[in-house]
């Protein structure tokens, strides 16, 4: 039976692959798993705008206050700003219902512990292990109650403009929330700092989350920072845990750029602990020369968020990030949050008085080539035609690229993944590669 948890938490076609069956049966086992035993649990529960939601939320809740849980009801709120109550509340533990940047039928449910903290597997192991052990249910007086949060928005929105380390007054930024779980939070969060915000696509109705917009779909926003003479546009995910940018020409800031402007502003302020930046094995390797160059060490994690979480626990970091825009600040969360590092860059750009292009030619991203081989098995990767193409193309290299291979986790397809200094190397060296895989014999 394959693992019902997936690299962030259990998700699928809602009302299909996740019922409210599902939702309530996985609640009670988590309650199980993460309450404590020696009093009553309490648990916060916030879900993206998508239609589904209202269904599995209520199911969720229902599966906790069936397990003598004290629900908190937190209602439509970013991921990050679950995290947040989850640890400023005191809570035991939180719930997310959100598909974070998946099409509006998707749904999931992800949980975090005590303090606002992703699962490790071992954790999700046990919930998993939990939906199929019988239990009695409480009863009477021990039953648990659901109420209702009086404004967490703003409890959020406060949290956001109190870490901002300087106004970003006089600032125009178009803001594309994704017609998602930030659609007023992220909008005013920014207006509270300083900036003048035209916020698009902030006008969820449950159908419209991530059509054609957000992070995923930018050309919109691009369009709309040129139009209306921006300095910058932000733009967020459906559940608000990572951010992109665009810069005044309309030209795409990506994560390896945002770490890159983040972890110099940091370093300058003191706050970049061990003067180390964690991000996966996927960032590009200019992000690796340009931290060389500014004197920062640079840790690498699989691919996945939680990896670079705990990779920031671990070494007590202070700074994070992927590509795709999750970037977590470990000072002042706990999970990536679209909005506070939307905050945070803006503020550079404000204490500096420098335009994104500026803070962003920092760092200059080598070609990269991408090509998905499909495979009969994954572990193709470990045959010695592959490993030995792999060794000499390196080598031929040397410093001035970089090679990955790495195994889908949910398909059977292989990615080759070469970076050089010019595009043309960059595709030759992808394409033989990816032959290589096609036609190796596993032993």
């Amino acid at each position: 039976m394959s693992r019902l948890f997936g690299t962030d938490g259990v998700r699928g076609r809602a009302n299909a692959d996740l019922t409210p069956e599902l939702a309530l049966k996985l609640n009670i086992a988590a309650a199980r798993v993460l309450g404590p035993i020696d009093r009553r649990a309490v648990a916060v529960v916030g879900r993206d705008p998508r239609a589904s939601g209202e269904m599995l939320q209520a199911a969720s809740a229902a599966g906790l206050a069936a397990a003598g849980v004290e629900v908190i009801d937190l209602g439509v709120l970013p991921t990050p700003a679950v995290a947040h109550l989850t640890a400023v509340t005191g809570a035991d533990f939180g719930v997310m219902i959100s598909a974070s940047h998946n099409p509006m039928p998707d749904n999931g449910i992800k949980f975090f512990s005590g303090g606002g903290r992703k699962l490790p597997d071992e954790v999700e192991d046990a919930i998993e292990r939990a939906m199929d052990e019988p239990r009695p249910l409480p009863q009477g007086a021990d039953v648990g109650r659901i109420i209702h949060s009086v404004d967490p928005v703003e409890t959020y929105i406060q949290h956001l403009v109190a870490v901002c380390p300087s106004p970003i007054n006089g600032l125009k930024v178009v803001v594309d929330p994704a017609n998602g779980a930030a659609a007023n939070a992220a909008p005013e969060a920014l207006r509270r700092a300083g900036a003048e915000v035209i916020a698009i696509n902030n006008d969820p109705d449950g159908l419209n989350i991530n059509d054609n917009c957000g992070s995923t779909h930018m050309d919109g926003l691009r369009a709309a920072v040129v139009e209306h003479g921006a300095d910058a546009g932000i733009a967020l995910d459906g559940d608000a845990d990572r951010c992109l940018a665009v810069d005044a020409k309309g030209n795409i800031v990506d994560g390896d750029a945002i770490m890159a402007i983040l972890a110099l502003a940091m370093r300058d302020a003191g706050q970049l602990r061990s003067e180390t930046l964690v991000t996966t094995v996927m960032s590009n390797l200019g992000l690796h020369q340009a931290m060389g160059r500014a004197g920062i060490k640079l840790e690498t994690t699989k691919v996945g968020d939680r990896y670079v979480l705990e990779r920031l626990a671990e070494g007590d970091f202070s700074l994070g990030g992927e590509q795709s825009g999750h970037i977590i600040m470990s000072d002042h969360g706990t999970t990536g949050d679209g909005s506070l590092t939307a905050i945070m860059l803006l503020s550079r750009m404000a204490a500096t008085g420098k335009s994104l292009a500026e803070l962003a030619s920092v760092f200059t991203p080598a070609p990269q080539v991408l090509i998905n081989v499909r495979v009969a098995d994954k572990s193709v990767i470990h045959a010695e035609s592959v490993k030995s193409a792999v060794a000499e193309w390196q080598r031929k290299l040397g410093a001035d690229g970089r090679i990955l291979l790495r195994p889908s986790g949910t398909e059977p397809l292989v990615r080759v993944m070469v970076e050089a200094p010019e595009e043309p190397v960059a595709n030759s060296v992808a394409a033989e590669l990816a032959s290589v895989v096609e036609n190796a014999l596993i032993v």
